[in-house]
């Protein structure tokens, strides 16, 4: 689920990626020994392997949809070779049909899923049908007060959102009212009616910074809908509009088959992003690099504008497991599950296949020792998944109170390490390319760089390539700021492994050991 905060905070993170300070492009590949930047290093680590062979190497990207068609992603998009184009027949028999790329678990026969509701709302509208008074069951009905308090508590949250947003939107039709349109000189130039009004135009002048003017109505729509949808302040049943486009139970968590093979979805800036960061064509001369060089990208739909359904991120593991992806990236998350117990069993399912599973940290400026988000690599048995890495964002900046990204998750015993994650200029739909923040970004940069590790060392399993990118982090004596404070520490105090992803340090420790 995106990142929403309250004030024009959530404009900031819901809008636009990072206003920091620019670096050139593709930062994210640049080698601390050369620039002193903690970049993955995946360039000079391609350098050391220039006469060792590859294995090509498929990544399943777990997300909004991919553009497929992208000038820049066609070339490295994984094509199912056991299955006929469109002659709507299942030809490899794996119980999805036509499923040449992937599948999307987000749309029907013509319709897709954009917007769903937060996990939370979710929880509280199912336990409302059962405990308008207290029964018998008492534990149950403990968990019902618990998240009803947090529900109701989240909604007037929502409620003043929706509210600030209508009230800017109402700004920029009175600005073009007055002057013709709404720019960023007209709204200079706007004569505010009153002081409320003054206030709303000095906020504007932030936000213009960080997304353009022409783009601003259709992000106000956008976020709006987003909103009302996320705890159904519409008064619709987001399971109601899932059963009519999907045409699934929702409530049926074992169900396997059902979804389409529709891509990129409504809204696939996201997935499109992640998978450029990967894998992006190295030797088409536009554009950008992705970090990785012999892989495929296998395309998997299961994240709305709202939270993930569990059921939908396991058949997403399980596809991607059995149709031969070595790596997932799961730039997703949510603080709420209520069936974990299904998406454990696909972590499961992926560690006895050695597949590698890489979660980003979270953008909420968290503590993850202190507040879990999901999915988890601690599984419902206590049992610790050794096939997962866990990733917090970095930035290009030299200073170390700027080097962690201030809206990163971090955690001595939950964060592995950080990678580049802010200001990351990657693809996104319709042949463009964007800059995006968050750990979203730092999830594939690593997902790039273990690509490689799979693609040049396929003897090493899903927890050596962990323990290698582990024990080879780029290390700093500086100290940084536990992001959200204004608190300095070391690296090695707020992840496992005290430092950043580096290629290049796993690659010279892989090539002379």
């Amino acid at each position: 689920m995106k990142l929403i905060l309250s004030s024009f905070l959530f404009l900031f993170f819901i809008f636009s990626s990072s206003y920091a300070q620019k670096q050139e492009l593709n930062w994210y590949l640049k080698s601390y020994s050369k620039s002193k930047i903690f970049g993955s290093s995946s360039s000079e680590a391609l350098k050391l392997l220039k006469n060792k062979k590859s294995e090509q190497v498929i990544v399943a990207v777990i997300d909004s949809g991919v553009d497929t068609d992208h000038e820049d992603l066609k070339e490295v998009i994984w094509v199912n070779e056991d299955e006929i184009p469109n002659n709507n027949k299942d030809d490899d028999g794996n119980g999805y049909i036509d499923d040449i790329h992937g599948w999307s678990f987000l749309g029907g026969k013509t319709e897709d899923i954009n917007y769903e509701s937060s996990e939370l709302s979710r929880m509280y509208h199912h336990l409302s049908k059962f405990f308008s008074n207290q029964p018998e069951d008492a534990d149950r009905y403990k968990e019902y007060k618990a998240i009803k308090k947090e529900f109701l508590k989240e909604q007037k949250k929502m409620e003043a959102q929706v509210e600030q947003i209508t009230t800017i939107a109402s700004y920029v039709e009175r600005v073009k009212k007055s002057l013709g349109s709404f720019t960023k000189k007209n709204n200079k130039k706007y004569i505010p009616l009153n002081k409320e009004d003054a206030s709303i135009k000095r906020k504007m002048k932030l936000i213009l910074l960080l997304i353009k003017a022409n783009e601003l109505e259709k992000q106000l729509k956008n976020a709006s809908e987003q909103l009302l949808h996320t705890y159904e302040l519409n008064g619709k049943s987001t399971d109601s509009i899932r059963r009519a486009i999907v045409g699934d139970n929702p409530e049926d968590i074992y169900e396997k088959y059902y979804g389409c093979n529709r891509y990129k979805g409504p809204s696939a800036f996201h997935g499109t992003h992640v998978s450029g960061i990967i894998a992006a064509s190295k030797n088409n001369y536009i554009g950008i690099e992705g970090i990785a060089d012999n892989v495929k990208i296998m395309v998997l739909r299961a994240v709305p504008n709202g939270d993930e359904r569990d059921k939908d991120i396991a058949n997403s593991i399980i596809y991607a497991v059995d149709n031969g992806a070595k790596i997932i990236n799961m730039s997703f998350g949510k603080y709420y599950t209520p069936n974990k117990q299904i998406v454990d069993n696909a972590i499961r399912y992926a560690a006895s296949k050695d597949v590698l599973l890489i979660h980003a940290a979270g953008n909420e400026s968290k503590n993850k020792d202190i507040e879990t988000s999901y999915p988890s690599r601690i599984l419902n048995d206590g049992s610790v998944s050794r096939n997962w890495i866990e990733v917090g964002a970095s930035s290009s900046s030299k200073r170390g109170k700027k080097l962690i990204a201030n809206f990163s998750n971090y955690g001595l015993n939950t964060v592995d390490f950080f990678a580049p994650g802010v200001d990351i200029y990657s693809t996104v739909p319709n042949n463009k390319y964007e800059d995006a923040s968050g750990t979203s970004m730092a999830c594939p940069a690593t997902a790039g760089v273990a690509a490689i590790i799979r693609s040049y060392f396929p003897e090493l399993s899903a927890s050596e390539v962990r323990d290698v990118l582990m024990k080879t982090v780029e290390t700093t004596r500086k100290k940084v700021r536990v992001p959200g404070t204004k608190k300095k520490v070391r690296v090695k105090e707020i992840c496992i492994s005290g430092g950043f992803l580096s290629a290049e340090n796993a690659i010279n420790h892989l090539l002379n050991n």
